[in-house]
């Protein structure tokens, strides 16, 4: 067995590939210097959200699968059925089992979550909301709802096409909160 180091420092690429020109993406929001999920010794917890006030909470996300319009006119005829809709009833349940699928994501009962997907100039535009009353924000459950909406129109048209591209996923807005409102640029 080899001798290999697993630690976070050594799985970080000292130079990664680009992801696209810096020109494609908004500037970033200042990150905060401490980060919530680590205590002062570097480990990952749960953040104790007990004394935080319930408030109404929102968030948007959205997600852009691109596809050649070869699959977009086959879009209405696939033998899976209605990728669109597959894919909004997809998002659905994955906003429902986001604390399952991120360990130190918080378990809400959600109010409302929706997905919509629209056929759209080299793709599919994904925008997923979701909304609660509780001590901490929907943020990654609008962002899982959209990240699994996007895959979901992946499986149903890979057989057409492996080169499709799933774009985007971003937290378009939140509301609620001690931090506040947010806004995409």
């Amino acid at each position: 067995m080899d001798d290999v180091d697993y630690t976070s420092e050594r799985l970080i690429d000292d130079d990664p590939e680009p992801l696209g020109n810096d020109a494609d993406f908004p500037p970033r929001t200042p990150v905060p210097l401490h980060l919530s999920h680590y205590d002062r010794a570097g480990e990952a917890h749960m953040v104790d959200v007990s004394e935080k006030a319930l408030t109404r909470r929102e968030a948007v996300a959205a997600a852009f699968v691109e596809l050649s319009d070869a699959v977009l006119n086959a879009l209405p005829q696939n033998p899976k059925g209605n990728p669109l809709e597959v894919a909004r009833f997809a998002g659905i349940q994955a906003a429902k089992q986001t604390s399952s699928l991120i360990p130190m994501c918080h378990q809400l009962a959600l109010s409302y979550v929706d997905v919509q997907a629209r056929v759209v100039d080299g793709g599919v535009a994904i925008e997923a909301t979701a909304a609660t009353v509780a001590g901490t924000g929907v943020e990654m459950e609008a962002m899982v709802a959209a990240s699994i909406a996007a895959l979901t129109v992946y499986d149903m048209t890979k057989a057409l096409d492996k080169g499709i591209r799933i774009r985007e996923v971003v937290l378009v807005r939140k509301s609620g909160g001690k931090s506040g409102d947010y806004r995409r640029l």
